[in-house]
């Protein structure tokens, strides 16, 4: 399988440079260990069958026997000798030298077995699935670094993606193992694969807590319907339990932080500016996951069914647009939420940037909603603006960028200074 460049390359070559050791983050599939092999200088698999033993063996005895080797040396699946955490600490410690390991594996980890938190020695980046442009499927020629650099710039550019291909990708989803598949049917399998492996296995290893493989289905199902929604965890509940599942809020509660440990769901928290009253602003959490083909396959959908149905894909094309977002914006340090009130006002999306820039973000699948997506994000522009002139409190910063995210054909600055910008057209 040929490798495709990742965005994060240059992230992981930074932190090396900055921390002795480095902690990649991120959904089982996702690409961890093969983005960690473009650096290491030696590498180190804990599963490897053939040496497995013997590598536990050694690690109960002197587990800096196995830290030797070029630097950095890639400690793959290193939570099956958790031992290793505070070796590399130590290590880390000792040399007293930047980009010495990278670690690579899952949250299912005995954390009793582990006697430093690494702060200050390990620094953690997380990794998405892929992104539209680094499946190559965004021609990326609109940069969202280059808008923030330079937000009243004028584009002119043009997206290659049908809606039909759109859709695909999002029920196909940026798995990278897809890419030695050929045929479509087998690249969709791949998120039915993953949805089984979580709720038969995963669901009970990342904590060590024995669960139910269908309950973990059914719970999967009710936020997959409620995705990009701001659905309350007791309508899921409700929905489970309508099932013939007969399971409590704790235990829900249980099952969802054990799929957030797992990296799989990711809900939006609620961006909450003092531009309306309090009580004004919704503050719940957004469904959402690492991944917009996790809902399609925790349905049993498919392109086909979503082709007849773009009302429904809408939901899911948000979390297609989330999932670049947050690849895009990664190396700057970026942080999504929403805004919502009840006067029906929104940003589907506010992605906060770490020296405080921000946008805010309409998603719309096609065309004939832009005008109506642009009055929202004018509108809350200008109640940041009416908010300063008549606070005495601490200013809000206005916002940066008005983006309109769509599935259509071409992206343009308008005369107000909305983008209108395809998704299929975006990069860092």
């Amino acid at each position: 399988m040929d490798y495709k460049k990742r965005l994060q390359e240059k992230e992981l070559a930074f932190r090396l440079e900055c921390s002795g050791a480095v902690l990649i983050e991120g959904p089982k599939w996702c690409g961890k260990t093969t983005i960690a092999e473009q650096q290491a200088k030696s590498v180190i698999k804990m599963q490897n069958p053939d040496k497995r033993e013997g590598y536990l063996q050694t690690a109960a005895t002197k587990p800096s026997l196995l830290l030797l080797g070029d630097n950095p040396r890639l400690i793959d699946e290193w939570q099956e000798a958790p031992v290793l955490w505070d070796a590399v600490r130590t290590s880390v410690d000792e040399r007293q030298k930047t980009g010495l390991y990278i670690l690579t594996g899952s949250n299912s980890v005995d954390k009793s077995k582990i006697k430093h938190s690494g702060t200050g020695r390990i620094a953690r980046m997380r990794l998405e699935t892929m992104s539209l442009f680094e499946t190559e499927e965004s021609n990326g020629t609109v940069s969202l670094s280059e808008l923030f650099k330079n937000p009243k710039k004028n584009i002119e550019a043009k997206s290659d993606l049908e809606v039909e291909q759109i859709i695909f990708a999002a029920c196909r989803g940026g798995w990278p193992g897809f890419l030695s598949r050929k045929s479509d049917r087998a690249k969709l399998q791949i998120a039915r694969d993953y949805i089984d492996s979580v709720c038969e296995t995963d669901i009970s290893t990342v904590d060590g807590v024995k669960r139910n493989p269908s309950w973990a289905a059914q719970i999967l199902r009710s936020y997959s319907r409620n995705i990009s929604t701001l659905a309350k965890t007791s309508n899921i509940l409700q929905d489970v339990v309508s099932a013939s599942e007969a399971i409590s809020q704790n235990t829900l509660d249980s099952y969802i932080q054990a799929f957030e440990k797992l990296f799989l769901i990711q809900d939006i928290e609620a961006w909450c500016p003092s531009i309306r009253s309090a009580t004004a602003i919704r503050s719940g959490k957004k469904r959402g996951f690492c991944d917009p083909s996790v809902a399609v396959a925790a349905l049993g959908l498919n392109p086909d069914y979503y082709m007849t149905d773009l009302q429904s894909f809408g939901f899911v094309f948000e979390s297609l647009c989330m999932r670049d977002l947050r690849a895009y914006s990664a190396a700057a340090g970026g942080k999504i939420s929403y805004y919502h009130d009840r006067y029906n006002l929104e940003a589907d999306c506010v992605l906060h940037l770490r020296d405080g820039r921000y946008a805010l973000i309409e998603f719309k699948l096609g065309g004939h909603e832009i005008e109506e997506a642009s009055k929202h994000l004018l509108e809350i522009k200008k109640l940041v603006i009416e908010y300063n002139k008549k606070s005495a409190a601490p200013k809000l910063r206005e916002p940066d960028l008005l983006i309109v995210l769509t599935g259509t054909e071409f992206a343009y600055r308008r005369k107000d200074g909305v983008f209108v910008i395809p998704l299929g057209c975006l990069r860092d």
